[in-house]
């Protein structure tokens, strides 16, 4: 909503500066968006009236004028402006002017003559981009007056954001409304005058959809001047309110539409036949509107008509063939009130949109219709009137019924403390409601407060409470710091915290991204094989339209993002949730929603660097960082398939024979479609296994030395290393503190269908030196188990 800040001022002026003003109406709830000077700065322009104006002597196109600015004397001013003309008034920039541009007005030679000053275009004034000539300004405008003083140029647009609920701020009176409420200034609500009817004429209204407009509103006016012109300052206002002057009926409709709030729209009364009609469309009706778009309006779309055609659409736009023109005489003035919900939406599935669909749709005044119509009658008699004007009776249809009730709302005073937090006296309260328009009755300790037919808003207790906050200033409702005992909430040795897992991988050189948990459908099905997602029922983009089951398909997405932009090393990692139908009930009914962590890995294993040869990050390089995560919890890894990864180069991580995760090689087939170039590694785990960590135990340290033993076994090829390294550990005594593997070999003294593995087994005891006969004995039951679970055999 733009509008005039003069226009505000003269219905509600308080004593406050435009910054102030503004302040004020952002922290009502009426956010001010922008607040711009009417025109740009210049200054010593005046107006002056041409008293001659000559053909130059040097100068085929420029013509010598005498222009009094009301000084002493005439000045002379050389114009090249065609329209120049003896008696014409005009603004007028004197020798020491400086015009938008920073552009200098100084005495001058044009040609040979003197000129003393400058007679200015619109578009020299900042005021348009018309450069047809000087600015002709009306005969009564007074010679020698500031020319920003007489144009209001000192003005400001103001633009505010209105809430869909605040309908009723939609107007000059309705924002006048509001500042008057918080500032105590005077309300200077245009008056109502009833104008009386000078003829018979009518025509008859009939409601055949009482429940799209329970209310309508007509009249007749006879003899009126379309081509009259529209006063400056109509025009004024209305452009200055965002809206293009048209013609002098048109623009007093707007006019009343952004003073009162209420949509008007005027017929040509001769195009019209017999009564008017608001009625729904036959099938296949069809209607030409103003914006020369031909429309089949639903079956759910109200129409004006008369007994032979459509007219309007009711309350969105009027027809092309009943419309005001330059030859309109008489016209069929017509005034209502639309429902809500008869209006919502409409123009938008038509594919455009309209001031007075704007307002209807969120609600507009149901008893403001009279005094609108009176107003906009007043002003056509004033403007586009003479002594051959005159206008019929107001007819008026009204379905009772259908109109919108008020009921009361009781308004405790004790809760509106309660949930406001400061205590507010009853006259205060009763002060700010009545201040707003609202009708307010004692009862009891409470009040039942009644709304005014221009507020939809208020229907609940809640309701008043807010308003109350907001008239009495959010800024004065102290918000004291929490006085409560504090204490240190005792930290879990058990489980690390989300922030601390954050930490750990972001020191393995990830960055952490937030995606959204709406994603791609294509994602779900190629990443997750998930045939059955749960799907959003209102999605914010069609590309987001289900929800994640897997973090994997963000990651990839910022993998993309990233390789658009040249930057083809990537680590990144994810702390979010994946979404999941569940038979259960818990936490949510037929749904699952499992915190996760997962990361992706690409491009080279380190950064560039001249001591490191550069290779492309591999299934390994993951491994660590997932086992780094996990530590001190030690993770075993089977081979899987899953449906994002590679088949051969894919694991899921185990800890405590519990799967808690799967890694690996994005699938080839995924890196192709969506363009990756190199597979990346990713894992995906679950954020409570990461979280998890053991006890913390004493463990004493040996002060007597480790004896190491190294064992090399053959093994069947296809035996996975990590069944071999379960064998081991489960059969190593005590005193061996590890096994770890340092060679395999494939080749030259073994069967094709065999593989050596040599480990390292490392033996220490905390109390004594062990012995050879010790150490023998346990390596002889580690071979005793490898030989026996897995039929290896001491490699010679």
């Amino acid at each position: 909503m733009q509008f005039s800040e003069s226009w505000l001022r003269s219905l509600c002026n308080p004593a406050l500066s435009t910054d102030e003003l503004c302040h004020l109406l952002t922290m009502a709830g009426l956010e001010v968006e922008a607040c711009e000077p009417a025109a740009p700065a210049f200054n010593n322009v005046v107006i002056a009236q041409i008293k001659t104006a000559e053909k130059h002597p040097d100068a085929d196109k420029l013509k010598l004028c005498t222009v009094d600015a009301g000084e002493a004397e005439l000045l002379q001013i050389v114009c090249g402006a065609p329209n120049a003309a003896v008696g014409m008034k005009i603004p007028c920039a004197r020798v020491g002017a400086t015009l938008p541009g920073d552009f200098n007005i100084k005495k001058a030679k044009v040609r040979g003559i003197e000129s003393f000053g400058m007679l200015c275009s619109a578009r020299e004034l900042g005021l348009s981009q018309e450069h047809d000539g000087i600015l002709a300004l009306p005969d009564d405008a007074p010679v020698g007056k500031d020319f920003r003083e007489y144009l209001d140029l000192d003005d400001k647009k103001i633009t505010i954001k209105l809430t869909p609920n605040r309908a009723d701020c939609l107007s000059l009176l309705g924002i006048a409304r509001e500042v008057s409420a918080l500032t105590g200034a005077p309300l200077n609500a245009p008056a109502s005058k009833t104008i009386p009817a000078t003829i018979s004429d009518e025509r008859k209204i009939v409601l055949d959809a009482p429940d799209a407009c329970p209310r309508y509103l007509g009249r007749i006016v006879k003899g009126v001047s379309a081509v009259s012109p529209a006063p400056t300052w109509v025009k004024q206002r209305l452009e200055r309110s965002g809206i293009r002057s048209i013609s002098a009926l048109v623009d007093i409709t707007n006019y009343v539409m952004l003073e009162l709030g209420q949509p008007l729209h005027a017929f040509d009364n001769d195009e019209l036949s017999g009564a008017i009609h608001v009625r729904y469309p036959a099938t296949g009706e069809q209607l030409l509107l103003l914006n020369e778009q031909t429309v089949t309006p639903s079956g759910d779309t109200a129409l004006i008509a008369d007994d032979a055609k459509p007219l309007a659409l009711a309350g969105i736009m009027g027809g092309e063939h009943s419309g005001i023109s330059d030859s309109t005489k008489d016209l069929f003035l017509e005034c209502a009130f639309f429902a809500p919900d008869a209006i919502a939406g409409k123009a938008r599935t038509l594919g455009f949109s309209s001031d007075a669909s704007h307002r209807y749709e969120r609600g507009v005044d149901f008893d403001l219709q009279r005094s609108a119509i009176e107003r906009a009658t007043e002003l056509i008699l004033a403007i586009c009137g003479g002594p051959s004007t005159h206008c019929g009776p107001v007819t008026e249809a009204v379905a009772p019924a259908h109109l919108p009730t008020r009921q009361p709302v009781r308004l405790r005073v004790a809760r509106a403390d309660k949930v406001l937090g400061i205590s507010l006296r009853r006259e205060k309260i009763e002060a700010i409601l009545k201040g707003l328009g609202l009708q307010v009755a004692n009862d009891g300790e409470d009040f039942l407060v009644t709304p005014p037919s221009f507020r939809f808003d208020i229907r609940i207790e809640e309701d008043l409470i807010e308003e109350l906050a907001r008239i009495h200033g959010y800024d004065n409702i102290p918000s004291p710091p929490p006085t409560a005992r504090m204490a240190m909430m005792p930290a879990g040795e058990t489980e690390r915290s989300p922030m601390s897992v954050r930490r750990l991988v972001s020191e393995r050189g990830y960055h952490e991204v937030v995606n959204f948990s709406f994603v791609e459908a294509a994602w779900e099905a190629d990443l997750a094989a998930n045939a059955n997602p749960i799907t959003l029922a209102n999605p914010i983009a069609s590309q987001m339209s289900v929800m994640r089951s897997s973090l994997i398909g963000g990651l990839v997405a910022n993998l993309q993002t990233n390789l658009r932009r040249q930057i083809s090393r990537v680590r990144v990692f994810e702390i979010g949730r994946g979404f999941l139908r569940h038979e259960g009930a818990d936490p949510v009914p037929g749904f699952k929603q499992p915190l996760r962590l997962a990361g992706l890995a690409a491009g080279s294993a380190s950064p560039e660097q001249w001591a490191t040869p550069a290779r492309p990050v591999d299934f390994y390089d993951v491994k660590a960082d997932v086992d780094a995560l996990l530590a001190p919890q030690r993770a075993s890894y089977r081979p899987v398939q899953h449906p994002a990864l590679h088949p051969g180069r894919s694991a899921e991580v185990v800890v405590n024979g519990e799967v808690i995760g799967v890694m690996g090689e994005l699938h080839p087939q995924w890196v192709q479609k969506y363009e990756l170039g190199k597979a990346p590694v990713v894992f995906e785990l679950d954020l409570a296994a990461v979280q998890a960590q053991a006890f913390p135990a004493f463990s004493e340290i040996s002060r007597f030395p480790a004896v190491t033993r190294d064992l090399a076994l053959v093994v069947d090829r296809a035996t996975a290393l990590q069944r071999v390294i379960d064998c081991l550990t489960s059969a190593a005594p005590a005193i061996c503190r590890s096994i770890s593997l340092f060679d395999q070999y494939q080749g030259k003294g073994l069967a094709e269908s065999e593989k050596s593995l040599a480990f390292h087994i490392v033996m220490q005891d905390t109390q004594r030196t062990l012995e050879d006969a010790e150490v023998d004995a346990a390596i002889g039951k580690i071979l005793d188990a490898a030989t026996r679970e897995l039929a290896a055999k001491l490699r010679a």
